[in-house]
């Protein structure tokens, strides 16, 4: 059934269903129309690379830019570079960075919600604990403390090999 903006007689796009005074109303808006009534219209059929394109190629202040993450030493400009996040904790150092980006990616939810293996918990410390370690490990390296760094390394393989 093709319905007709109840406004000026266009084809309608935009459907609402709205309850007043235990009232159920029903309009049928063109897209202009429903903006004119502030009624937010999603774009259809955005994709997940456009939206990360559009992220990555907007230029964030210096500040931002240069904040890392404290386990994997990701900045938040190679993150854009890259388009890839390099481990599970980049979401959180750049939480309010990322935060816009997911909402509009998952229709205004910035949390994902679904199981998470049982075993996943103990795996999941395991990997922070390499990444970490990765990090510092570079960081001792090109301060030349090799025997922290050797240290570390020694720590990296057996978590590996576990």
């Amino acid at each position: 059934m093709n319905f007709k903006c109840d406004k000026c007689g266009k084809p309608a796009t935009v459907y609402l269903t709205e309850i007043t005074n235990g009232q159920k109303v029903e309009k049928h808006l063109c897209e202009q129309c429903a903006i004119e009534e502030g009624v937010t219209v999603k774009a259809g059929n955005v994709s997940i690379v456009q939206l990360l394109e559009d992220f990555i190629l907007q230029s964030p202040p210096a500040a931002i830019s240069d904040k890392a993450c404290d386990v994997c030493g990701l900045t938040f400009a190679e993150f854009r570079k890259q388009g890839l996040l390099g481990c599970p904790n980049d979401y959180e150092a750049f939480s309010e960075m990322l935060e816009s980006l997911l909402s509009r990616a998952h229709e205004g939810a910035t949390q994902h919600i679904g199981k998470v293996p049982a075993k996943a918990g103990e795996d999941q410390k395991k990997m922070n604990r390499i990444l970490r370690l990765r990090s510092e490990l570079r960081v001792a390296v090109s301060a030349e403390d090799y025997e922290r760094a050797a240290t570390m390394r020694d720590e990296i393989r057996s978590l590996e090999e576990s």
